[in-house]
């Protein structure tokens, strides 16, 4: 079993920037990808940013050059640093992480473990 909790959402002004951190606990040291997702209302998931153990990041296009993913395996902890963000990013963030090496361009269902969400909302 592995637990993670997100922690750092928030309200920001477009043009601001935040930092997701998610913590991984349980048997988060086998997690081989660890990323993000994001779900605005009425919408489905979308993938945002995942990371491999080894620290190679991906990324979807509407975050390439805004978002930065990192990873800190003695901590089973990722982190999405958000800059320059928009209206359009408001959602709920979710953390995921899989055993397995997932990309490019995961989906929701490569993951098997989840955290709770966190908000991100940006005003204009």
């Amino acid at each position: 079993q592995v637990q993670l909790v997100e922690s750092g959402g928030g309200l920001v002004q477009a043009g601001g920037s935040l930092k997701l951190s998610c913590a991984g606990s349980g048997r988060a040291f086998d997690m081989n990808t660890m990323g993000w997702f994001r779900q605005a209302p009425g919408k489905e998931r979308e993938f945002v940013a995942a990371i491999s153990r080894s620290g190679r990041p991906q990324y979807a296009d509407s975050v390439k050059g805004r978002f930065t993913i990192s990873r800190d395996n003695a901590k089973n902890s990722v982190y999405l640093q958000m800059n320059s963000l928009k209206p359009e990013d408001t959602a709920v963030y979710y953390c995921a992480a899989d055993r397995k090496q997932r990309g490019p361009d995961p989906i929701t269902s490569d993951f098997g473990s989840w955290g709770q969400g966190t908000q991100i909302t940006v005003s204009s």
